[in-house]
Formats: structure tokens, C-alpha cells, sequence
């Protein structure tokens, strides 16, 4: 069985507080579990309570975990995902041949002076630092296999195909449309292409992403619409649409209405919600 939950949700920037307590307002971070197999998908503020939750299982931790980028609220939750800071736990880190800087050099940074008062020195579980190259597909078990190509944003950044016992979830968080409707992200129809579930990311109306609604147009800032995920979900013949990587300024009333606005045009979608979880 492929078990997928979602610890952070949030795009942009952590969002705590009453308007947000039924969606989360945790920063991007997905737990997938395959047999005896743990993959983490992304570091935001969402990874402090998967830590905490992983404390309490009480067993060693030995997690594969995949960076989508590293922007902030990608990695903000890696100096307080308490796992570690304990001997005997094992983390193998990977990120994409798309960086100035090593993964090691970026999550190291936050942790130096005066950013932060522990260095990533202090770690005494053995971290294993990785890269992989576009396209290429790893095999973490066997039956077990993860892929991952590069997304439309800023910087660079990449989606997740994870495949176990004919079970597929696809991660495509801080991705753009193209301008031409006619021309879908070709890796992300890769990426997603007849997956259970495919977790994209809607982080703004149509409107709020060409500025029709009255603010500063988003055309450029690497994120999508719940209107392009539908399209794509179509597209790829997914199973179960998420949408991913709310906006700062979308409180639940705002996230539930652009959920059923989407379940009109994909009936089968859902709105990520901290603590939901979906048995593949």
C-alpha cells in the first residue's frame, strides 16, 4: 500500500490562526510511506510535526527525503524536524543539478549564525547528501521507485512520480502554465500521467493570476490555478486531483470555495488539508 499525508500545505509563507485551522497553515511538506519505506517530499514548517510524529512511533527513523527547491518555505522546517539532532537515525537528502549552491550549502546557511543557533554540524544523525539528474528514475526498494523532472519557476524546481505496487502519486508544487493552452507542461503530464493521486499546485484564482481581480497580476511567479489543474488532471487521466500550495491570503472559507469551483470542472478533486491522508 502507498500512504500519502500531508503535513504542510501552505505556500509562500506559514499562516497559523482561526481563518486557517481547518485547512493548516503549515508550509509544503508530504509524507509518503511504502511498506517499511518512508519518502519525505519537501522541508517546510509542516516538517516539525511529521518529526514530532515520527518521535512518538518510537523506531528508528530512516527517511529518503526529496526537496521540490529550496526556496524558504521549502526548507524552514528542516532545522526543527527534531530526527536530526538523534544518533541513529539515517537521512538520505536529495536535490536537483539545478542549484548555485549544494543542497548542503543551502540548508546549511539557515542554520549558520546569525540565522539560526544550532549548525547543521551539530546533526548527530548520518545525513547523506544526494543529487540526481533529470529524468532519472531511483529505485529506493525494491518495487519502490521515484522520478523527478524539472517545473516551471523561479530558480528552478522539480515535480515527484512515486510509484509502489501499481500505485502512483505525483507532486507538482510551485509549478507555472504556460501562456498557451494548447501546449500543457509536457513534465508534468510525464509526471502525472494516469496517477491515483496528483497533488498541483492551485494557488490562485484565474483572476488573481492575470491581476483581473483587482491586485498585482502573479504572471511570472511560478504558480498556477485550480483552472489549469483541472486541465491537467483531464489531461494526464488522474485519479484524484489536490490542490496544493495555498496562497497566504486564503483563508478556509476562500480555499473551500475555490475547491468546489474545481469540483465542477474535475469532480474528483480535494483541497490539501494538514493531517489528510489517502491510502493508495
Amino acid at each position: 500500500m502507498l500512504r500519502v499525508k500531508f503535513w504542510g500545505v501552505r505556500g509562500s509563507i506559514p499562516t497559523p490562526g482561526p481563518g486557517t485551522a481547518r485547512t493548516g497553515g503549515n508550509t509544503s511538506c508530504v509524507e509518503v510511506s511504502a511498506g517499511d519505506t518512508l519518502i519525505i517530499l519537501d522541508g517546510g514548517t509542516g516538517l516539525r510535526l511529521l518529526g514530532d510524529d515520527l518521535l512518538r512511533r518510537g523506531k528508528p527513523v530512516k527517511a529518503f527525503m526529496f526537496f521540490s527547491h529550496v526556496h524558504w518555505d521549502h526548507i524552514q522546517g528542516f532545522p526543527f524536524f527534531v530526527p536530526i539532532f538523534i544518533k541513529g537515525n539515517e537521512l538520505y537528502l536529495y536535490g536537483g543539478r539545478n542549484l548555485e549552491m549544494t543542497l548542503d550549502e543551502t540548508l546549511a546557511g539557515q542554520m549558520n549564525f546569525p540565522n539560526f543557533p544550532v549548525t547543521l554540524e551539530a546533526c548527530t544523525a548520518k545525513i547523506h547528501f544526494c543529487e540526481f539528474d533529470d529524468g532519472q528514475t531511483l529505485t529506493l526498494a525494491p518495487g519502490l521507485t521515484i522520478r523527478g523532472l524539472p517545473l516551471q519557476h523561479p530558480n528552478g524546481c522539480y515535480g515527484y512520480r512515486v510509484e509502489y505496487e501499481g500505485k502512483t502519486f505525483a507532486y507538482c508544487t510551485d509549478t507555472e502554465h504556460g501562456a498557451d493552452p494548447q501546449k500543457p507542461d509536457e513534465n508534468v503530464l510525464a509526471l502525472a500521467r494516469d496517477a491515483d493521486l496528483f497533488a498541483y499546485d492551485a494557488q490562485y484564482t484565474p483572476e488573481e493570476y492575470t491581476g483581473s481581480a483587482g491586485g498585482l497580476p502573479k504572471v511570472g511567479w511560478g504558480h498556477s490555478t485550480f483552472v489549469e489543474a483541472a486541465r491537467l488532471a483531464k489531461l494526464a487521466n488522474v485519479k484524484k486531483l489536490i490542490l496544493f500550495h495555498h496562497d497566504p491570503s486564503h483563508d478556509d472559507a476562500k480555499v473551500e470555495e475555490m475547491e468546489q469551483a474545481c469540483v465542477r470542472l474535475f469532480p474528483e478533486t480535494e483541497a490539501a488539508r494538514e493531517g489528510r491522508e489517502f491510502n493508495l
